[in-house]
């Protein structure tokens, strides 16, 4: 292992290796560090008899030839290894919700024609809805890559007002506005903090266009790392980074568990903000800046189930289906346990096109971490009977509420798998299993959000935490943070510049 580079990247998600290509392909020496066997975050996947299950990247948006996604991926050589199946254009989404079912369709105008089938005294609110949402894309120069001299990210006003109450004021249908919330397990949105702009970045992405990675979405950090071996870059896999030594100005090198140091002239983050302050000792940082970031709630944690089906039983869904157990869509991260789960996603697994029949299909529901902290401290596989009591009840529960809508298909499951917020803990190192990182606040905007940049000169984050989360958010905030080293508008105009 050399001990010297220009650029270390601690953390192997979508964020480091997004950066890592974009600084490698620029010239700079680059080496990744991630302290798991698997590279790749929330890209990793695991295959449990013979059937292939992601873990964290479900379905991908905006990704037709000139969308935006599409444009990313081709920017990080990624189009030639990227296998995709579309899903259902008339219905991408189901929301399930007061025992109906509403549909998401594909593309602006197909969109609001489908849901005001269901709604047609509030057509004019859903085509307000719709281009409320693309304004909001259209204003971010990151998302439309228009206007480049807007410095700002997403317009302040956009920061400033929660999704629920931007819903109700556009709409006195209480059901419609439950449904243009119902993809909120997407963002782990919360009742009266949630800013419109991150629902509107999510649902916008879906709305241009919707797929499955086929054969799950570790094909993109396999195929990162192909490009950056290839431009020279070393990355290292089961190696944990526990210190940033610093001097009096800046960060230096990173110190490895086994004692190693590893000297470099820049060093940037993609683990949890708070996981990294705690390997940091240095004056540089602030006391007040150490306990803001510490004390920032983080999104909710999931419970989730993996399921493998047997042959030949269930027909692939190729939507992806949220239920709502209760009279709201809002604040299913609460619950007790005698009324959990509140909500779950439901979604099949694809192997290849034209899928038709189901082999294994991923179930989750929103599962607080006080209800696994007793565990606490505890690693995979060796958390004890009483914990694997506590996952096979969960289990039944969230089974049980899926055959409710699925008849017989209990029947269908051959075997099951599950993890909890302290797996997600595990593989991720996101503080509390959180899915989607730090909680965004409109009552306190400025104290939830995080730039790239630290009180360290040399010291950048990049990941979900720095900008949105979702695979967009990500790769933009590695192009933000990229752009601190080769230039923000070297790297704004070769992405202006793709076709």
């Amino acid at each position: 292992m050399e001990n010297k580079y220009e650029v270390v990247i601690i953390g192997s998600g979508l964020g480091g290796l997004s950066t890592a290509y974009i600084l490698a392909k620029h010239g700079y020496k680059v080496a990744v560090f991630e302290k798991n066997a698997q590279f790749g975050g929330c890209l990793q996947s695991f295959v449990r008899q013979g059937v292939k299950f992601e873990t964290g990247m479900h379905y991908i948006g905006s990704m037709k030839e000139g969308q935006i996604l599409h444009r990313y991926f081709k920017y990080l050589s990624l189009l030639e290894d990227i296998e995709l199946s579309p899903l259902d254009p008339t219905g991408y989404d189901i929301i399930s919700f007061r025992d109906d079912l509403y549909h998401f369709a594909n593309g602006h105008c197909n969109f609001i024609d489908t849901l005001s089938k269901k709604f047609p005294q509030n057509r004019k609110d859903i085509e307000n809805y719709v281009n409320t949402l693309h304004q909001i894309t259209n204003n971010s120069p990151y998302y439309s890559f228009k206007d480049f001299d807007n410095i700002n990210l997403i317009d302040p006003e956009h920061v400033k007002i929660s999704v629920n109450n931007y819903l109700d004021g556009i709409s006195n249908n209480e059901t419609l506005n439950n449904i243009l919330a119902g993809n909120s397990p997407l963002y782990a949105g919360v009742k009266n903090k949630t800013p419109l702009y991150i629902h509107a970045l999510i649902s916008d992405f879906y709305i241009n266009s919707a797929y499955r990675i086929v054969n799950s979405s570790d094909t993109i950090a396999k195929s990162l790392i192909k490009s950056l071996k290839k431009m020279g870059a070393d990355l290292y896999n089961n190696a944990t980074v526990n210190k940033i030594i610093c001097d009096d100005e800046k960060a230096v090198a990173i110190r490895l568990n086994n004692g190693e140091l590893i000297y470099s002239k820049y060093i940037i983050s993609d683990i949890h903000p708070e996981t990294l302050l705690n390997m940091i000792d240095s004056h540089l940082i602030r006391k007040a800046y150490r306990q803001r970031i510490c004390n920032m709630q983080q999104t909710v944690s999931t419970f989730t189930v993996y399921i493998k089906f047997k042959d030949n039983t269930v027909p692939y869904l190729n939507s992806n289906f949220f239920k709502y157990r209760s009279r709201n869509v809002w604040d299913c991260e609460t619950y007790c346990d005698n009324i959990w789960p509140k909500n779950y996603l439901y979604m099949h697994q694809c192997y290849e096109k034209n899928q038709k029949w189901a082999k294994g299909a991923i179930l989750f529901a929103f599962m607080k971490y006080s209800d696994v902290i007793r565990w606490q401290g505890t690693t995979v596989g060796r958390r004890g009977t009483e914990y694997e009591t506590f996952k096979t009840i969960k289990a039944e529960k969230l089974l049980a509420a899926l055959e409710e809508d699925f008849p017989g298909i209990r029947n269908d499951i051959e075997n099951y798998w599950t993890s909890t917020p302290l797996t997600y803990q595990d593989y991720t190192a996101t503080k509390e299993g959180s899915t989607y990182g730090v909680l965004r606040d409109v009552t306190a905007p400025m104290q939830t959000f995080i730039s790239q940049r630290t009180k360290i000169p040399n010291l950048f984050l990049t990941g979900q935490n720095t900008n949105s989360h979702g695979i967009l958010g990500v790769i933009i905030s590695s192009i933000i943070t990229a752009g601190e080293l080769v230039g923000r508008n070297t790297l704004i105009n070769e992405l202006k510049n793709m076709h």
